[in-house]
């Protein structure tokens, strides 16, 4: 039976492909607060501004290209089995060639009933007001905004808990629950690290790889 590697990713992964992060400058995302177009209340104020952030967000998504770690991380499903957790709302993973991802804060490529949650649609164009679910609700970015809950947590610390492996790749490890993950793997479960800055130095069974996720990734593969 192969051994269950359990990858955690962060916003370091993506942005080698170019895909931009909001942490990079201050709380600000493409020119805005983070709250103004990431949580409930930004949505309520005004809409307009909210679906058009996400639909820029989508079309930049079809400009970029996995890297060599979403690439490396799919070609260990030859020899583990391979369980993506990522933080990304992208599909680079997926386009990378893995097939087992969980995506804890949405997808980009995905919206919702902004009154039912489990109405859910593939979406890959503009989204605008006036687009509407089958019950006549607008529908919304399927994205897991501030303040809102994370409903595939609980599937992600099951799946942390059966972990043989657990990688952590380009997370700040500072947003919770996603943060609490590690605390979910087994006591003598081998943990790897790979970010340029990590936050968490010392761990049980911790190695930390100070580097680059593309670069990164190639090492964990040597040792491995």
């Amino acid at each position: 039976m192969k051994k269950h590697l359990v990858v955690l990713t962060g916003a370091g992964i993506s942005a080698e492909s170019g895909v931009k992060t909001f942490r990079d400058a201050g709380g600000l995302w493409e020119g805005h607060d983070v709250m103004e177009v990431a949580s409930p209340q930004g949505y309520a104020a005004n809409p307009e501004l909210v679906l058009d952030f996400y639909n820029q967000r989508r079309r930049q998504l079809f400009e970029v290209k996995p890297n060599s770690a979403h690439r490396d991380l799919a070609a260990l499903e030859n020899q583990y089995k391979v369980t993506i957790i990522t933080q990304n709302v992208d599909d680079l993973h997926e386009r990378g060639g893995s097939t087992n991802v969980v995506h804890l804060h949405g997808e980009l490529l995905k919206v919702r009933s902004a009154v039912d949650d489990t109405d859910v649609q593939e979406w890959k164009t503009d989204l605008v007001l006036g687009d509407l679910c089958k019950k006549g609700h607008q529908l919304r970015p399927h994205i897991v905004w501030f303040g809102e809950d994370v409903p595939m947590i609980e599937k992600a610390i099951a799946i942390c808990e059966t972990a043989d492996i657990l990688v952590i790749i380009g997370t700040s490890m500072q947003v919770y629950p996603a943060a609490s993950l590690i605390h979910y793997v087994k006591n003598n479960t081998p943990i790897y690290f790979i970010d340029p800055n990590p936050a968490i130095k010392q761990h049980k069974n911790l190695t930390v790889i100070a580097d680059t996720a593309t670069n990164g990734v190639k090492k964990l593969l040597t040792k491995l």
